[in-house]
């Protein structure tokens, strides 16, 4: 009996300087407001900034997972065995495969902020999409979760 695969779990979380822009629209929501008094301009500081995390936050909270068979990327969920093999992409080569090398039928996780990549065939023949691009800050890890995931017996 072989022991399950370690799942791989990450996510693409927004870098830090996003959270010094949240700021940032919250004191300018502020100053906005400045005319009006120091009760609204405290209140267009809280709201600002709430609404500006909140976006942040949103944008960051994409997961990357492989677990129980599957590779689940923000809201698709893929069986590894539709899936062929992962290429983990370098940054120059993930910039290439988000731009001019990109097919428009592909499913992309995609983060400008993270440079690096991996891209995953989709063999099943019943569906259009021919490959999934991953935005990852490991990609050797990812590559090889779902190496192993798809090495794995399925039950």
């Amino acid at each position: 009996m072989h022991p399950a695969p370690a799942p791989y779990d990450e996510r693409l979380t927004a870098p830090r300087s996003w959270w010094l822009i949240a700021a940032g629209i919250g004191v300018g929501c502020a100053l906005m407001l400045f005319p009006f008094g120091l009760l609204p301009l405290l209140c267009g500081l809280a709201g600002g900034t709430a609404l500006a995390a909140v976006c942040v936050s949103a944008y960051g909270s994409v997961r990357v997972r492989v677990v129980a068979g599957s590779l689940i990327a923000g809201e698709a969920r893929i069986p590894v065995t539709a899936l062929g093999e992962a290429e983990p992409l370098d940054a120059e080569e993930a910039r290439a495969w988000r731009t001019y090398k990109a097919d428009t039928r592909a499913h992309m996780v995609l983060r400008g902020y993270i440079p690096t990549a991996v891209r995953v065939e989709v063999t099943d023949p019943e569906d259009p999409t021919p490959y999934v691009y991953l935005s990852t800050r490991h990609p050797e890890e990812l590559a090889a979760a779902l190496r192993t995931a798809h090495e794995a017996p399925h039950a």
